[in-house]
């Protein structure tokens, strides 16, 4: 077993912000960049094989992810990138968006063959908007339906899955220290949630976000909702050790 090959793992992190190539300059963000230690610590005691990056150009984005296609892989994929975004795509250092579709499709089974097969799952740090969830309880039975939030969904690639940390059109919250999202992730690594099975795992993070998370500050009692959207095929424990999935989702 000692030749097994390790799970690998990639974290992007954006946390200054150049604006050379964007009119409009993003807002550093020192709380991204003090989690990434833990994250990284996380996978690493999860039996990953972790690269942990800071402040990448749009170009180290794409060929970061197209090493990976030439990587040997165990039998999972895990990325986490936490940087400013809008709906579909995230910001490079210099302000550039980067779609996130271009990067599911780097890894699809089509044109990662190390990886064909074999889940791929990303979780994604970012804003999808500027508009601040209040969270309100809603019950309804018929609403009209927003195609626009959903249209690059249809690109996400077989076995791959998704967690974002807020809900389409909401912006995401972080502090000097920690975001909502990660910090909600980390919980689970770093105790007996590693074990879940990966819904059930993102299950329970929306679940510690929205009701045990709010803001404070400029946007006091603002909330937020994560969202995960998977094409995964069956059953996945990436960060339990084996023998020790747990079953059920409680």
């Amino acid at each position: 077993m000692s030749n097994q090959r390790k799970n690998r793992a990639v974290i992007i992190v954006n946390y200054e912000f150049y604006g050379t190539k964007s009119s409009e300059m993003l807002s550093s963000r020192p709380g991204a960049k003090k989690e990434a230690d833990r994250l990284f610590k996380a996978l690493s005691n999860c039996n990953f094989a972790v690269r942990l990056h800071y402040d990448l150009t749009a170009k180290e984005i794409e060929e970061l992810y197209e090493e990976e296609c030439d990587a040997e892989h165990g039998d999972c994929f895990v990325s986490i990138i936490s940087s400013h975004g809008q709906e579909g795509s995230i910001f490079d250092c210099e302000g550039q968006p980067v779609q996130l579709t271009q990067i599911y499709q780097t890894l699809s089974s089509q044109r990662c063959h190390k990886l064909r097969g074999k889940p791929k799952i990303f979780f994604i740090q970012a804003c999808r908007g500027e508009d601040i969830d209040h969270g309100v309880y809603l019950q309804t039975d018929s609403g009209e339906l927003q195609t626009d939030c959903f249209s690059h969904y249809l690109s996400i690639p077989e076995n791959t899955a998704v967690m974002f940390a807020c809900s389409p059109g909401y912006a995401s919250f972080i502090n000097r220290w920690e975001s909502m999202f990660l910090k909600a992730l980390l919980e689970q690594l770093e105790g007996e949630g590693r074990h879940l099975e990966v819904a059930c795992l993102m299950t329970r993070i929306c679940g510690r976000v929205a009701f045990h998370s709010e803001a404070r500050g400029t946007h006091a009692g603002g909330k937020e909702m994560p969202c995960f959207v998977t094409n995964l095929v069956g059953e996945v424990y990436p960060f339990s050790s084996p023998g020790r999935e747990a079953s059920g989702c409680r």
